[in-house]
This record gives C-alpha cells, structure tokens and sequence, in this order.
C-alpha cells in the first residue's frame, strides 16, 4: 500500500483515483469543486483534502491531472499548493497534458525542496482512465520512474520513461500531431464514401482490416457516420494540445504543415459552436 494524493477530478483524474482506491492504496483527493472530491469519496472510500497542500501531505506519491500550464502552476506553487504539503523524498507526478517548459519548471522547484518530479501525460481518453488502460508518456529520473512505476501500472496498460523532465510533454505533442492528421484523413474519406453513395459501414468493416485502420476508425468512424459528436475528447481541449505543440514546433525548427492546417479546421469547428463536441467532429465542417 502507497500513501497517494490525487490532485484534480475530471473525466480523467476522477477514474484514475479510483483504481487506486480499489487497488488498496491510501488515497486522499482534492478538487477545485469540493462537491466532486466529496462525492468520490462516498463511491470509493477514501479521504478528500480542502486544499492540494492537505492532501500532499504524508503522500509518498502526488498525482496531478488538471487542465493547463496555469491550473498546473495553481495547485502546485504558493502556500496551499503539493510541494508545501510534501515530504522530502516524495514525488510528484503530473498527468496534465502541458507544455515541456512548465515540466522543467516545476521540476527545478521541487529539486530545490528535494522532492522528485515526473511529467506523465495520458493517451486513451475517458475510456481509457475508466478501464484502467492509459497510455503513460514519462521524463524524470530513472530512479524515481522505478518507485512510481507500479502505482501508475495501476491505471496504465503502458508507462514509458522517454528521458529527462520534459520528454513525456514532448512525446504527448508527437501523439496529438499524429491524431490530428489521421482524424482528418477519417473525416475526409467517410464524407467522400457519403457523397459517392457508398454504405459507410460497409466501407469501414473492409478498410478497417488492412492499411488504413486505426484507433480513430475502430473507435470513432461509426458515430462519424452518424454525425454524433457529443462525447469524448473536446475540439477546446485538442486545440489546446496543438498549441503546445505548434510553439514548441517554431522553436525547434519542426515543420507541421498539417497540424497547423488541421487546428484551423478545428477554430472553424468550434465556429459552428462544437467547442465541447468530440475531436472526431472535424467531419461537421465538410457537411453541405
């Protein structure tokens, strides 16, 4: 059993917490909204925090997922922020898909306290935090990866160290930048199975069995079909996600022509009001 704090309750935070719990780990949670904290603890029993400082407080390890750089820097930094509650020696882990610059910041703090740092952004969604399945992209310290490792396989199918702090936001922008792509692709190829009067399913049962599957067309081609986008990865949170990577491309010299196209694509989505809509909704703009 590991002493864990669960810093931010979202579609995501809220699931990951709960392996733990279940898992046997002592968990205390904090949320932005108590309510949410009050109400996870009811359905998996373990304790919640009124600030991040109380809840990192005795945790040998402390997971944050919240939303951006700022919500990052807000439950983390200050007087009622993780590293104040902390221990030396404990480590803090940050799930929240964020830029590589935080990570190092953040990193450098919490060295100077003698206190570890991981960044560990997720891929695999809602569904993916709910049946314990992720995919963990990791920087830091190979030792501190080590002790973390088999709380975090809690909830991960895979949990890769990719090199120092930082190398997980890095390798969260490379997945962003290939979704994007490929859920343009999608888009474009069912609106043109439509339009030549194709059966859409049809076409996805044989494509889907060779070269052109992937997650996105096992996953999202039949809502797409349907024109159902009200679920999953929101457009305001993928744009967010190419942001980083875009300022992260015009300083590396990387050239990404079509992520950049692509995240327009997406402000025209968010246009047609579909900012919460699923990211597979980049079909909707090529509808007459």
């Amino acid at each position: 059993m590991t002493q864990v704090a669960f810093i931010g309750l979202g579609v995501m935070g809220y699931p990951m917490a709960g392996h733990l719990q279940a898992q046997g780990h002592d968990v205390c949670v904090y949320n932005r909204t108590t309510a949410k904290a009050q109400a996870w603890s009811e359905q998996h029993g373990g304790r919640w925090a009124a600030t991040p400082a109380e809840a990192a407080q005795g945790a040998e390890l402390v997971m944050v997922c919240v939303g951006n750089d700022d919500d990052l820097r807000s439950v983390v930094l200050g007087e009622q922020g993780v590293l104040a509650g902390m221990a030396p020696g404990a480590i803090l882990i940050d799930h929240t898909t964020a830029s590589a610059d935080v990570a190092r910041e953040l990193a450098q703090i919490a060295q100077s306290q003698d206190k570890g740092f991981l960044d560990a952004p997720v891929s695999g969604g809602q569904a993916g935090a709910e049946n314990g399945v992720l995919t963990v992209m990791l920087g830091g310290d190979p030792a501190q990866f080590e002790q973390a490792k088999p709380v975090i396989d809690v909830y991960a199918r895979s949990a890769v160290l990719l090199g120092p702090v930082g190398s997980g936001q890095l390798c969260k922008m490379v997945n962003q930048i290939c979704i994007a792509g490929v859920v343009q692709g999608l888009s474009e190829g069912l609106h043109f199975a439509q339009k030549a009067g194709l059966d859409g399913e049809k076409v996805v049962e044989v494509i889907s069995k060779g070269a052109a599957q992937s997650w996105q067309m096992e996953n999202r081609s039949h809502t797409m079909l349907k024109d159902e986008f009200d679920f999953g990865f929101a457009v305001d949170w993928m744009r967010k996600d190419l942001d980083i990577a875009l300022t992260e491309a015009r300083r590396n010299g990387a050239q990404l022509p079509l992520t950049a196209l692509v995240d327009q694509f997406y402000a025209e989505v968010q246009k047609l009001g579909g900012g919460r809509w699923d990211t597979s909704s980049l079909k909707a703009r090529l509808k007459d």
